[in-house]
């Protein structure tokens, strides 16, 4: 049986591969190839747009809440 080959160009959205131009039948057999330059300008890009970290700092009204065991719960018998 002879294997045919044929190269479609994709983009990966929301971490799945999207193939632009075909329209492939489900289960298709399918290898991606990104090359090392793609694949360094997208980690870098991805930085880049990183959505800044927000810290909430918490603390407990009252040193004493703290520092309080929680009351042993009830047997359900």
């Amino acid at each position: 049986m002879e294997r045919r080959v044929r190269a479609y160009p994709g983009i990966v959205e929301n971490g799945v591969v999207v193939v632009i131009g075909a329209r492939l039948p489900e289960g298709t057999a399918v290898t991606v190839t990104v090359g090392e330059t793609e694949l360094l300008r997208a980690r870098i890009s991805n930085v880049i747009r990183r959505a800044p970290k927000v810290r909430i700092r918490l603390k407990p009204q009252s040193p004493r809440l703290a520092l309080e065991k929680c009351p042993p719960e009830p047997d359900e018998d």
